[in-house]
């Protein structure tokens, strides 16, 4: 079976929602015969490259909301991380623009490193405090780290056509599957799920989606409602 994840890794529910979806996995009794591919989802495309912002800034001018509210709002999702077990930097983290890191999970990919690289890009960009948006040598850094080679990571990162193709067809296919946010779940084009749900809810999907080739049907909790996500507007900002 093939779970495939649409995310950004400037999306805070996606870096919870993968936590989430990954213990339910670890809990479901096929798990070995499970494949799961990560797509791409550009929360900002428009944004250029040199385009760099402090959070706190970014969420009170899209949200205008006052810094002490979207500071709350930080808080707020450092504790949803806190409870799987994630690191969270509530200040000083940067917004940019995250389709190089697309492009450079497309070829970790190939590689077979994906899981890995997008593991430490969301570590990077929401515990560490150097920035990933600002310098293509920490990208080829965390390349390196995830078991890549540095000379094919750097020229990747070099030719802006490597691997924009793959990234946009994700995002085209995002746009067909409905997908109005992310993380975005869709287990063997029979099931999706949408936000960061649960650990109960993916694990009833798994369930479903093993014993059940249908058409893309939605899973979601017990009210019935989306669970927090990111789209084009924004990131829902959980209240305390």
């Amino acid at each position: 079976m093939r779970v495939e994840i649409w995310s950004d890794i400037a999306c805070p529910w996606c870096y919870v929602g993968k936590a989430r979806f990954e213990k339910a996995l670890a809990a479901f009794p096929h798990r070995d015969e499970v494949e799961v591919v990560h797509r791409s989802f550009e929360l900002d495309p428009g944004r250029a490259k040199d385009d760099i912002e402090p959070v706190l800034t970014m969420l009170t001018r899209k949200y205008g909301m006052s810094e002490e509210q979207a500071q709350a709002g930080e808080e707020n999702l450092a504790a949803q991380a806190a409870a799987e077990g994630l690191p969270y930097r509530t200040r000083d983290r940067d917004h940019g623009n995250t389709f190089d890191m697309h492009r450079l999970l497309h070829h970790a990919r190939e590689q077979g490193r994906q899981s890995e690289l997008l593991d430490l890009l969301y570590r990077a960009n929401f515990a560490e405090e150097r920035s990933v948006f600002d310098d293509d040598e920490r990208l080829v850094g965390l390349a390196v780290d995830a078991g890549l080679d540095a000379d094919a990571a750097r020229k990747v990162l070099a030719d802006p056509e490597a691997y924009a193709a793959e990234v946009r067809e994700d995002e085209r296919e995002a746009a067909q599957l409905g997908a109005r946010g992310v993380p975005f779940f869709v287990l063997d084009r029979s099931y999706g799920v949408s936000g960061a749900q649960p650990v109960e809810v993916f694990g009833r999907a798994l369930t479903q989606a093993w014993g059940d080739r249908t058409p893309l049907r939605s899973v979601v909790g017990d009210d019935d409602a989306d669970a927090a996500a990111c789209g084009p507007d924004g990131c829902e900002i959980p209240q305390g």
